[in-house]
């Protein structure tokens, strides 16, 4: 795919290989776009590139396919929505191990 930018250049991951969650969490600035729409954010940032890790890379609209709708006003709740949906869309390798992973924070 031919993304807007380079993954790994300045703008996709500050100069160097970042992965997934981070690259997404870069993309908020806590004072000024909090609470923050699932649906708003993933019409903003639809094309850009997140690298899952050292070989894929995906865009933040393919991600946010699993991402469930919603509004959040911390990152924290915001953080734990895309991890669901990052898991749910199969874009991280590790899932909780144990009697009940399901209720393991994320």
């Amino acid at each position: 795919m031919d993304w807007p930018h380079d993954p790994d250049g300045e703008e996709g991951s500050e100069g160097g290989r970042k992965y997934g969650m981070a690259i997404i969490a870069k993309k908020i600035d806590e004072e000024e776009d909090l609470p923050l729409s699932t649906r708003e954010f993933a019409e903003a940032h639809a094309d850009e590139p997140i690298r899952i890790n050292y070989k894929r890379i995906v865009s933040v609209g393919d991600i946010f396919e699993h991402v469930e709708d919603g509004e959040f006003d911390t990152m924290v709740e915001f953080h734990k929505a895309v991890g669901r949906g990052m898991r749910a869309g199969g874009f991280w390798d590790y899932h909780p191990k144990g009697d009940n992973p399901e209720k393991k924070s994320a």
